[in-house]
């Protein structure tokens, strides 16, 4: 992969360290969560991706800190996307169990902040999808409490020490993932991990159907997302069918976290009404998100058959077709740029 030669400037708590930056390439573009033909192994492309990934988030700690909600969000998508990335080569990569078991820790020391301002914003959710049938002025009081319970969550977590242990925990993962190595190249990399996830997936969505209850419906998400960066590392391979698929395990996956957020919204009010407000106020929220979730779980279903139709051998296969035609086109270009 071809990098520029500017060096990427990244504060620690007093302490300056410099990075090539693996998220600009000669061109001056930012690459994105995928990998490019340009990279020499499967490996190189993990380990850049992997860089490109934990150099955003120390960026991202370094914003201001009236923006944490927003920080928090970020640094616990890039521990997923992480998590995502070696999850893909996870049959040929000894370091799996520890490097996602440190993305999975890191990303959890942020969590009960994050989880308080989701309350809020599915209450807002609910208030707007069911604005005619609520009174909001009479609901002021939940939405108060869900606000106090955040500003509560923001200050008891300490999280500009949390923030600091995250930031020595990313700085850690980048010396690592710098020497990591595979057992495998090239597609034979890759299809464990598609396979494993994508058979996960449709398991998942099976149990959903029967079981019906949220642990089951947060599982299958879990596996939807999981598949999803996989559909996003692999995109370049052939752009437009795999933009169609990765789109709906996108909608898929925003589905089901919804209908996870609701879960735990009336989970949480209703394991104590009154600390929110009126009872029967409370109630008739969680009533309400009962009823989003009826919608959604219709709507997850169909998205679902549409999105894990075929056999795991079949996509699989499918995609190694993609991947080897890819790499020869890439052979073939590299070919007449050297003829010419």
């Amino acid at each position: 992969m071809a990098f520029s030669s500017g060096m990427l400037d990244c504060p620690v708590r007093g302490t300056m360290f410099f990075v090539r930056s693996p998220n600009r390439p000669a061109s001056g573009g930012i690459l994105a969560y995928r990998f490019e033909q340009e990279d020499s192994s499967v490996a190189a492309g993990i380990r850049r991706i992997a860089l490109q990934q934990i150099d955003g988030a120390i960026r991202e700690i370094n914003r201001p800190a009236d923006d944490r909600d927003a920080v928090i969000h970020d640094l616990r998508k890039r521990c997923k996307k992480l998590r995502g990335l070696v999850r893909l080569v996870r049959p040929v990569f000894d370091g799996y169990a520890d490097e996602n078991k440190a993305f999975r820790d890191a990303a959890r020391a942020l969590s009960v902040a994050r989880d308080a301002e989701v309350l809020r914003q599915t209450y807002d959710l609910l208030a707007g999808i069911y604005k005619r049938q609520i009174d909001r002025p009479a609901l002021a009081t939940v939405r108060r409490r869900l606000t106090f319970r955040r500003q509560e969550a923001m200050r008891d977590e300490d999280i500009d020490e949390r923030l600091k242990a995250f930031r020595g925990a990313v700085i850690e993962a980048r010396k690592r993932c710098q020497t990591w190595r595979l057992d495998a190249d090239d597609f034979d990399a890759l299809s464990g991990g598609l396979g494993k996830t994508y058979k996960r997936a449709r398991k998942a969505m099976i149990r959903a159907r029967a079981d019906g209850t949220a642990e089951a419906f947060h599982d299958w998400r879990k596996r939807v997302k999981y598949h999803w960066y996989h559909a996003r590392l692999l995109s370049p391979i052939w752009p437009e069918p795999i933009k169609a698929h990765r789109k709906i395990a996108h909608d898929l996956g925003d589905m089901l976290g919804e209908y996870h957020d609701l879960a735990e919204f009336y989970r949480i009010l209703g394991a104590d009404p009154e600390a929110y407000g009126a009872s029967k106020d409370v109630e008739a929220l969680c009533g309400l998100a009962r009823e989003r979730q009826a919608v959604l779980e219709a709507r997850a279903f169909l998205l679902g058959e549409r999105l894990l139709a075929e056999s795991t051998g079949a996509l699989v296969g499918r995609w190694a077709t993609y991947w080897n035609l890819w790499r020869e086109e890439e052979k073939n270009a590299r070919a007449s740029s050297d003829a010419a």
